[in-house]
């Protein structure tokens, strides 16, 4: 890396979450950036607080302590620029504490601008209240009663391409303003328009005085065949920064620190996630998972563009009190390797969803949480892949398209006992195709590095490459549909400097291979009976292996994944998988 791309400027990133507020320090050490350390807090955006000060405070100062480094001032502001050893240059800050923002949608027709301004609002922390179209049967009096009724922090209205008709756009202004006048000043939504660019003055004069906010973006839908809503999520950002300041304290000193900048930490991993696309993007995408208090996310990058999923229903905190809207309690049950009553796992469901920050205390409370974080990612990865491209290559049109590398956060994974674990939750919940490595990281630095990327991409490139993420596992997963015990794959592994390893997979198989980070080899794979290893159906090959904390893990359990329709045998499945991975 030429030596004038590094400025030596040192970058301080916060993560406000729903339950732990994080902080970390970037520098440059011997001539490239580096991650040095971090410090937490418990969050305290939430009652009885509401203010996130203190938890941001706290967070720093045990980074101080990590550090020896002086952050914060006597006053407890952040010394910004550095100076004299002490402080940081650069700071940014992301935030997903906080309820969803209730949401209404507007838009003409549902098979197009409803159905964009939709994936704009799965693009944040979100819950979309209530549809409003053209095709809406309702009158304009019961559409306008719904909005005072839901009383929504946050409109989002599209429809109609540019240089299109503005008729039709313009009624549906209309009702929105009316709404809008007759609620409450301090009830009035945020409203970000991404419509035919004709209507915007029309909105600003319409909308405008009705709104404490209203941001005009182009247009998500310009031509009928063509949706842009990268332009519309900035604007969304500003939106959403707006109405978390509006109902939590603390945030104008982070703003402040930040130039004005705090981005909803979704927001930041897709666009960390999007930025390694444009880097490393191949024939294959890449994938950022992160299963938070606050929401499930998935960020998945194809040739540059991003998919992006925020799931606040399939988080792993207060919007559990609704996941059995979403899934059945027995599609839970079915991940335990415990026999544990079904009441037992409604009972925990709800007590997390009241108390977020707390943690399994038994054994029994480790095997629900982690039978939860397998059924909600694999919910949320459903999701998602509804928006994923239609010609993007996969085994078959239901599976999950191949991935290299597959990026995982979240406390569940992080905080698990054993790798092993942390693996077979995300082998379960993603349900991977092909070769991939799974990346874990441990210290939930991708959104950080998202939001850095702005500033500096160099930092975030160069930490990736660092090693501040833990290479976890290189996943190959074989797709075939034989019977169980069959034969499905013969490998042949060459490690430089070692011996030779060759097994023989069969079908229902979970195999582990030792290769330990700093070693590197070469994998021969030969499918049998028309499986599909990632090269096609029956085709075999090579591919270049690099060591990794659990080394080489062959997936053969099939996809997708079926369990056992007999309790027993379906939870001693899942102990003997638990087993081959390290328990």
């Amino acid at each position: 890396m030429p030596a004038s791309l590094i400025t030596a400027d040192s970058l301080l990133t916060v993560d406000v979450g729903t339950v732990t507020t994080r902080a970390a320090l970037f520098d440059v050490v011997e001539g490239g950036y580096r991650f040095i350390a971090s410090g937490q807090a418990p969050s305290t955006a939430a009652a009885p607080y509401r203010n996130v000060a203190e938890g941001v405070h706290q967070a720093i100062g045990n980074l101080q302590t990590v550090t020896g480094r002086i952050l914060l001032g006597g006053d407890q502001r952040l010394i910004i620029p550095a100076q004299d050893g002490a402080g940081v240059d650069h700071f940014t800050a992301t935030m997903s504490a906080g309820p969803a923002l209730k949401t209404v949608v507007v838009g003409l027709l549902n098979d197009y601008s409803l159905e964009s301004i939709q994936r704009l609002a799965r693009s944040t922390y979100a819950r979309v209240l209530d549809l409003v179209s053209l095709n809406d049967r309702r009158k304009p009096e019961e559409q306008i009663d719904s909005i005072l009724r839901l009383q929504p922090d946050l409109l989002l209205i599209a429809g109609g391409t540019d240089g299109g008709a503005t008729r039709s756009i313009d009624r549906l202004v209309e009702l929105v303003g009316l709404a809008c006048y007759l609620l409450p000043a301090d009830k009035r939504p945020v409203i970000v328009y991404a419509g035919n660019q004709d209507n915007a003055v029309k909105v600003r004069n319409t909308l405008g005085p009705w709104t404490p906010s209203l941001h005009i973006s182009p247009n998500i839908l310009p031509r009928l065949e063509t949706e842009d809503i990268q332009p519309a999520q900035r604007a969304l950002v500003q939106a959403y920064a707006h109405i978390r300041r509006s109902q939590t304290g603390g945030l104008d000193d982070l703003a402040a620190w930040s130039d004005g900048s705090l981005l909803p930490t979704g927001y930041a991993h897709g666009r960390m996630v999007r930025f390694l696309g444009q880097i490393y993007g191949g024939q294959k995408g890449i994938l950022g998972v992160d299963l938070g208090a606050s929401a499930a996310t998935i960020s998945a990058a194809f040739q540059g563009r991003l998919v992006q999923g925020i799931y606040p229903h399939f988080g792993l905190g207060e919007g559990l009190g609704g996941i059995l809207r979403h899934t059945s309690l027995e599609s839970i049950l079915r991940w335990l390797p415990l026999d544990i009553p079904a009441e037992t796992v409604r009972d925990y469901i709800y007590q997390k969803a009241i108390y977020p920050a707390s943690l399994p205390a038994t054994v029994e409370d480790l095997a629900i949480e982690q039978a939860l974080a397998r059924q909600n990612l694999s919910l949320a990865m459903q999701a998602a892949a509804a928006d994923f491209p239609a010609g993007i290559p996969r085994p078959a049109p239901d599976l999950t398209p191949a991935f290299e590398p597959a990026l995982a956060g979240g406390s569940v994974f992080a905080a698990a006992p054993t790798l092993g674990q942390s693996l077979l939750m995300l082998l379960d919940g993603i349900q991977p195709t092909g070769v991939t490595t799974m990346i874990l990281d441990q210290n939930n630095l991708l959104p950080a590095l998202g939001a850095a990327a702005g500033r500096s991409p160099i930092l975030s490139v160069q930490v990736l490459e660092s090693g501040a993420f833990l290479g976890l596992a290189t996943v190959i997963s074989v797709v075939s549909g034989v019977r169980p015990n069959t034969p499905v794959l013969r490998l042949r592994l060459s490690v430089r400097g070692g011996a030779e390893t060759q097994v023989e997979v069969r079908q229902g198989a979970l195999e582990l291979i030792q290769l330990p980070p700093g070693q590197a080899g070469q994998a021969s794979l030969q499918p049998l009976h028309h499986a599909d290893a990632g090269f096609g159906a029956g085709r075999g090959g090579q591919i270049p292996v690099s060591g990794t904390a659990l080394g080489l893990v062959i997936d053969a359990r099939g996809r997708p994944l079926r369990l056992a329709p007999d309790p027993a045998r379906r939870r001693e499945m899942i102990k003997k998988w638990l087993y081959s991975l390290g328990g």
